[in-house]
């Protein structure tokens, strides 16, 4: 699952100049895994697993109709959630396959292809900031390396005044937490709670997963 924006549908990696993500970069290796996470995914939604952790944190987060970006959306669960709850939701992701399965099981959204250390939605028709964004499912640790801090950098730039940033990933991939934090502070981003799982349990010196919520300096 993945994601980054400002660019018109393709490929994964068929951006001349644009370093390819490591999610792209895997598919490139495997051209079935992205059909294999679409249908992981529908699999799961139909014998009626619990999707809607991440929804529900950031819902108790922001006001009724509130506006979300969903930055690196896969196929849509996060987003169509926070949309079933009444907001309006735009969701972003690198992989053309994700998108297009996001727009056909979750109608309603708005669901862009683009890279996320290209955003710039105001150049997509979409001006108004928002007043959450969150980027589940360890979407940062399948960024292109070196593309960490322009990312959480552009993610500050779309928030509305007040509005908040909320991450999640779990160790071991390449992406520690302690980089993190710096890359959020080098980005303008003060972080507001830290968290080990999105139900709320406090981060600890032991965790292996980090749910962080930012809001801009």
């Amino acid at each position: 699952m993945s994601d980054r924006s400002g660019r018109p549908a393709g490929g994964p990696g068929s951006d001349a100049g644009r370093a390819p993500s490591r999610w792209e970069l895997q598919v490139r290796a495997n051209p079935d895994h992205s059909h294999w996470y679409v249908q992981r995914f529908r699999q799961m939604a139909a014998r009626g697993a619990d999707l809607a952790g991440e929804a529900r944190l950031v819902d108790a987060m922001v006001a009724r109709g509130s506006r979300v970006l969903d930055a690196g959306c896969g196929p849509g669960r996060v987003g169509a959630e926070l949309a079933a709850r009444g907001h309006t939701v735009v969701g972003v992701d690198v992989d053309p396959v994700l998108v297009e399965a996001a727009q056909t099981d979750h109608p309603g959204p708005t669901w862009l292809v683009g890279d996320l250390a290209e955003l710039d939605l105001p150049a997509r028709g979409v001006p108004e900031p928002f007043d959450a964004i969150v980027c589940a499912g360890n979407v940062l640790t399948f960024l292109a390396p070196g593309t960490e801090v322009e990312v959480l950098r552009r993610m500050a730039a779309h928030l509305a005044p007040g509005g908040r940033v909320v991450t999640g990933f779990g160790a071991g991939r390449g992406y520690g937490f302690d980089a993190f934090l710096d890359d959020a502070a080098q980005a303008g981003l003060a972080v507001d709670v830290t968290l080990s799982t999105w139900d709320l349990r406090p981060f600890g010196p032991g965790s292996d997963f980090l749910v962080a919520v930012l809001s801009a300096r």
